[in-house]
């Protein structure tokens, strides 16, 4: 194994690796978490009425 064989297996992991952070990002099962937390800065109301866990997504 030579040392272009190995950049070309970086380059492939790097562009999967890219491919499966950019479905994740633009999934519909995730847009609506994303439209929560992008409103999120701007809603003082919800910020001050919720408690940390239900502020934490991921455990959904």
């Amino acid at each position: 194994m030579s040392i272009s064989d190995l950049q070309i297996f970086a380059t492939v992991a790097a562009f999967v690796a890219f491919i499966s952070i950019a479905w994740w990002a633009y999934s519909p099962k995730n847009k609506k978490r994303f439209e929560e937390d992008a409103q999120l800065a701007l809603d003082d109301d919800l910020i001050r009425s919720s408690t940390p866990q239900s502020r934490n997504k991921d455990k959904r």
